[in-house]
């Protein structure tokens, strides 16, 4: 078993928006190179409040829980918080 920290992507956006399809294909290949689960989570079936915080961001992404980065997912930078 291994004592290195395992993280978790999320992210956050809806159907039919591009901006999401970009930073999924963002997100599957980083979170292949590090071995890292991801999932994603549509904002149109969110609580009120996620919908209110996140709309006009999408789309989202959080690692281990904590926002990452908004609207363009860069390969860099999440590459960069995985490592870290």
């Amino acid at each position: 078993m291994s004592d290195e920290p395992t993280h978790r992507i999320t992210m956050l956006g809806k159907p039919g928006c591009h901006l999401c399809d970009e930073a999924l294909r963002v997100i599957e290949q980083v979170a292949a190179e590090f071995n890292v689960t991801y999932d994603v989570s549509d904002i149109t079936v969110a609580d009120a409040a996620t919908k209110e915080e996140y709309w006009d961001k999408i789309p989202v992404i959080f690692v281990d829980g904590a926002q990452h980065d908004f609207w363009r997912a860069s390969e860099k930078r999440l590459r960069a918080a995985l490592s870290s």
